[in-house]
This record gives structure tokens, C-alpha cells and sequence, in this order.
């Protein structure tokens, strides 16, 4: 599966396991936020679980770090990292519409090869490689944008992956 890797920072870590511990929960697209799964919107209305960018805030939030609800909003939540440089907790981008300005996905690293993704409709939160080719960039949300109190509400929106 994954080779074990040292993360950067003890909140990545936080994240990582946060993230690892959601495998098997569905695809609901709105669904999930700070608080863990949630209906979703729209198509994910009807089910229980995590959209992508909802995993990824969740799991974040765990290590006490608020990142965005949207996938837009967590590109911007840290700093850049290298793809060589990747490490568990990352949030790893992927453009998958040409069309339109990306991100449009997003995952959380578990090492530098692999990644827990919520990937779409009909599916469940698993482990699968990050290297693609909608491969888009990487982000290591920042420590220092710890806040331990989340919002009291859960998040569904829009532009989520």
C-alpha cells in the first residue's frame, strides 16, 4: 500500500490519521466539513459522507488548523510545496477541467506516492496514488493558522470536489 514516511510537522500527521481513519465512508458531493461526513448538496444530498474538499477541511481541522471549505479556498491555505517534497498531511491538487480556472480536486498525502482521496459519486474515501495527470500542485497548510474552535456549523457548498 504506502511506505511509512515521517511527517513534516506533528499537525500533518494529525491530518494524515484523521484522514486515513474516513476509508470506506461514501462520496457525498457538499458532504462533510470540520465536524466529519454530512449530507451533501445536490447530487450528494441523499448521502452521507465526504466530497473531497470536505475530507481534506476535516481532516485539517483535526490537527486544529481551519484550511476552507472550498477546494479554491484550501489552494490557498499554505505554502507551495515541490512534489519531490511531499509529505504526509499535504493537500495535493488536481486540475481536472482544462476549461475552467483549477483546482477542481483535491487529496490528502498519507507519503509522498499516495494519497487518501474522496474521488466521486458512487464511490468510497480510499487510498490511491497521487501521481496523475491532472497532477496540479501541492500545499502544506499552515500551523500557524491553528485555531482549535471550528465554526459550530457544518459546511456544504458549492465548488467542492
Amino acid at each position: 500500500m504506502c511506505r511509512p514516511m515521517l511527517a513534516r510537522s506533528a499537525a500533518g500527521a494529525i491530518a494524515a490519521r484523521a484522514a486515513v481513519e474516513m476509508i470506506g465512508v461514501p462520496y457525498s458531493w457538499g458532504g462533510g466539513g470540520v465536524r466529519g461526513p454530512g449530507y451533501g448538496i445536490g447530487k450528494g444530498a441523499k448521502t452521507w459522507g465526504f466530497d473531497c474538499s470536505g475530507l481534506s477541511e476535516y481532516a485539517w481541522a483535526r490537527a486544529g488548523v481551519l484550511i476552507g471549505t472550498t477546494t479554491q479556498e484550501q489552494w490557498r491555505a499554505g505554502i507551495r510545496v515541490e512534489k519531490e517534497q511531499i509529505a504526509p498531511g499535504d493537500l495535493v491538487f488536481y486540475d481536472n477541467d482544462r476549461n475552467s480556472p483549477g483546482p477542481e480536486h483535491v487529496g490528502v498525502a498519507v507519503d509522498a506516492t499516495h494519497m487518501v482521496n474522496a474521488p466521486y459519486t458512487g464511490q468510497a474515501v480510499r487510498v490511491e496514488p497521487l501521481d496523475r495527470q491532472t497532477f496540479m500542485g501541492a500545499v502544506r497548510p499552515s500551523e500557524s493558522a491553528a485555531n482549535l474552535d471550528p465554526p459550530a456549523y457544518s459546511t456544504g457548498a458549492t465548488g467542492r470536489g
